[in-house]
């Protein structure tokens, strides 16, 4: 492979927040109708305006801002102080202990945590079980690293208690010779938590058959109504090699501070250290001071927030169900992953028609599975209104565009 076709491959014009690079082409050609009126909403991410950051988490940041030098330039795995206290709070989150010095590491964001954990155990040839669908960076990174790529079908379509990923084909894939497995969960695109006997089952395989997890649990704080979060680092059978990924990122609004955390196997959080060193040095000096409001909200604040989320969630769903539009409901984090009904033009036409028709920005199935080529993810995490204004013009765009 090229450098070129190395690069093509990532394809980011179709990730989120890449949808203005996007060419609409002769639009009015094939638009249908006139276009609709309603408010532009970009379903791609969160609206920060909508869901504010943590109380009190600029003024936290501006005390960091004014440490200088001390708070600017960290330890390259991010400042001591800080990572006490996150292990601490992560350690009774999760209910594993977890060793500040050398079992923890501040990345700049979740996707840099990411990049360094699959950097730091993928090399040329090594296979790799990806879960699909799943976060789009999981299956760009592995064949960006040169990793063989063994993908594990997720069955989100089903009642709550069938949707899982295919227990039988990760334990073929171990046997086939997979070195690491990498999945989230709460699983974005569809909101898909992993059971307790799913995960106690995963970690089970994977020490059986001595294979790295690297598990992205970004939205674990986001537990809705009646669920349950098994956290894979408590297990009491794990593999050798674990890496649990998290960050204040969509639950708190602070993701344009740009902070992850990976925490696990030492010699693993030691070798994304290296890496970071020569990629990015450190997460912002400056920013991480933004993670001493971490788990340090108001009383009674992450719940309203997850009662907040839970509401939308219901009346988005039930408009898409209504108009015909599958809807695995999530149970956790901000994301729904409607399947659209058959349509007389393909699923990145729509996309587009769906920016210029109707002010919606959406990100493609296929960023989460090559497979799903009728399917969109949106972040619901929104001004309530707008996304129902806004699920409905979809709902309608469907209507005007179905074969």
């Amino acid at each position: 492979m090229t450098l070129d076709e190395k690069f093509k491959a990532l394809q980011t014009n179709n990730a989120p927040g890449q949808e203005v690079r996007q060419n609409l082409g002769d639009i009015n050609a094939i638009m249908i109708g006139e276009k609709m009126d309603g408010l532009t909403v970009d379903f791609s991410h969160g609206d920060v305006d909508a869901f504010p950051p943590t109380p009190n988490s600029d003024i936290i940041w501006k005390d960091g801002f004014i440490r200088g030098a001390g708070q600017a330039y960290t330890e390259y795995r991010g400042s001591a102080e800080i990572r006490n206290k996150l292990a601490d709070r992560l350690g009774k989150f999760t209910g594993q202990p977890i060793e500040a010095n050398s079992e923890l590491i501040i990345t700049p964001g979740t996707q840099g945590a990411l990049f360094l954990a699959l950097g730091s155990t993928v090399t040329a040839e090594t296979k790799v079980a990806v879960v699909e669908p799943d976060y789009f960076a999981n299956r760009k990174l592995v064949k960006f690293f040169g990793g063989k790529i063994i993908p594990i079908p997720l069955n989100y379509k089903a009642s709550q208690s069938e949707n899982r990923p295919d227990l039988n084909r990760i334990e073929n894939a171990f046997k086939e010779g997979a070195k690491v497995f990498v999945f989230s969960t709460p699983n974005n695109p569809t909101g898909i938590v992993y059971s307790k006997k799913v995960i106690t089952k995963i970690a089970n395989l994977a020490a059986t058959h001595n294979v790295t997890l690297i598990v992205d649990q970004l939205y674990s704080r986001m537990l809705y109504s009646g669920e349950e979060y098994t956290h894979l680092c408590s297990c009491i059978i794990q593999p050798e090699n674990l890496i649990t990924i998290m960050g204040p990122s969509k639950t708190e609004s602070l993701s344009g501070f740009r902070l992850g955390v990976a925490f696990g196997t030492p010699k693993l959080i030691e070798r994304m250290e290296s890496l970071q060193a020569i990629v990015s040095l450190r997460a912002a000096g400056y920013n991480q001071a933004a993670l001493y409001s971490w788990f340090e909200e108001p009383a009674g604040w992450i719940e309203n927030r997850i009662k907040e989320h839970e509401s939308i969630r219901d009346e988005l769903l039930e408009i898409f169900r209504a108009g015909n539009l599958h809807t695995a409901t999530p149970q956790a984090g901000s994301y729904l992953f409607p399947q659209l009904p058959p349509l007389k033009i393909d699923l990145h036409t729509f996309i587009r028609l769906l920016r210029y028709q109707a002010n919606i920005i959406v990100t493609p199935g296929t960023e989460f599975d090559p497979a799903c080529i009728d399917s969109i993810r949106l972040n619901f995490s929104q001004d309530r209104s707008a996304a129902v204004s806004a699920a409905k013009r979809i709902v309608k765009m469907t209507e005007i565009y179905c074969k």
